[in-house]
């Protein structure tokens, strides 16, 4: 699946990367310096926005690396129908200050399928509860 990037100034050394053809996510890049303090949250611009197709979203997720440190990626979704500016959130949950240099990988982005559900007070016939032969012989 091909998915088109809008550009928003992105370095095109910046673009998502996947190392090896059968990565889960694509290497996302910290696109300046910066220090993360304990408990505190960053919302970092990546440069790009993502066409996603309908039945689908994107998520930053963590990378281990960062994640053993307390450097978490949060995966709030990516919806298809967005066009914006997309950011990695990543949230220190560690005791300890860190900088992230520009160019570091700080996230995966990965598009899965979803199911877009309608949601309804009445769906069909309700099922009891009882078990074996509840519904007749």
């Amino acid at each position: 699946m091909k998915i088109k990037l809008i550009d928003f100034g992105v370095q095109k050394d910046h673009c998502p990367f996947r190392p090896h053809d059968n990565d889960a996510g694509a290497d996302v890049f910290m696109p300046y310096d910066c220090t993360v303090k304990p408990g505190e949250i960053l919302k970092i611009p990546l440069g790009y926005g993502i066409e996603i197709p309908d039945g689908y979203a994107g998520y930053v997720f963590p990378r281990s690396s960062m994640a053993v440190k307390g450097l978490i990626c949060e995966l709030p979704p990516i919806d298809s129908g967005y066009r914006g500016e997309i950011h990695a959130i990543i949230s220190n949950v560690s005791n300890k200050e860190y900088t992230i240099n520009k160019g570091t990988r700080i996230g995966q982005l990965v598009i899965t399928p979803v199911i877009i559900a309608a949601f309804v007070f009445e769906h069909g016939r309700q099922r009891g509860i009882d078990a074996f032969g509840s519904t007749g012989n």
